[in-house]
C-alpha cells in the first residue's frame, strides 16, 4: 500500500533540535541532504520507494472564487506551521512498516548533527471509493 509522507518545516517539540534551517551550517545541511538521498536509496533497494521531493518555503493557499473569477490567493502560508518542506511517496506492507520508516525520517540531522525530530505526517492513498464518505479517513 502506498503512504505519503509529508515533512514539515515546524511542528518538533520545543528544546529537542528547534532550529531553522538558515540557523544550520552549509555542512549541517549537507549531512541532512545525505541523509534524506541516502534513505531514498536504501528505500529504492528494497523496492520500497516510490518519490519524493524537497519544497521551498513559499507559496500560497489558492481557491477556485466561481465562474468568470479569478482563483482566490492567500499567502504566504497564513500559519507557518502549514507549511510543508517535502514529501516522500513509499509502497510498504504496512501501517507500521510506514510509522517505523517515518520515525526513521524523523532522526535526519540537524544543527550539530543532532536529530531533529521532525514531524511527519503519514497518510495512506485512498485506494477506493469509501463506503461511507463522512468516514474516509481511516
Amino acid at each position: 500500500m502506498k503512504y505519503l509522507m509529508l515533512k514539515h518545516y515546524r511542528g518538533a517539540p520545543a528544546g529537542v533540535n528547534d532550529h531553522p534551517m538558515d540557523e544550520w551550517t552549509q555542512d549541517e545541511i549537507d549531512a541532512h541532504i545525505a541523509y534524506m538521498n541516502d534513505f531514498a536509496t536504501k528505500l529504492t533497494g528494497t523496492g520500497e520507494y516510490v518519490d519524493g521531493q524537497a519544497l521551498a518555503p513559499k507559496g500560497a493557499w489558492v481557491q477556485y472564487d466561481g465562474e468568470g473569477k479569478p482563483p482566490v490567493v492567500d499567502g504566504p502560508f497564513a500559519e507557518t506551521k502549514d507549511l510543508i518542506a517535502g514529501w516522500m511517496i513509499i509502497d510498504v506492507d504496512s501501517w507500521d512498516r510506514a510509522v517505523e520508516l517515518a520515525g526513521e525520517l524523523s532522526a535526519a540531522p540537524g544543527k550539530g548533527g543532532r536529530p531533529i525530530h521532525e514531524r511527519l505526517e503519514v497518510r495512506p492513498f485512498l485506494t477506493s471509493a469509501p463506503d461511507d464518505p463522512q468516514n474516509c479517513h481511516g
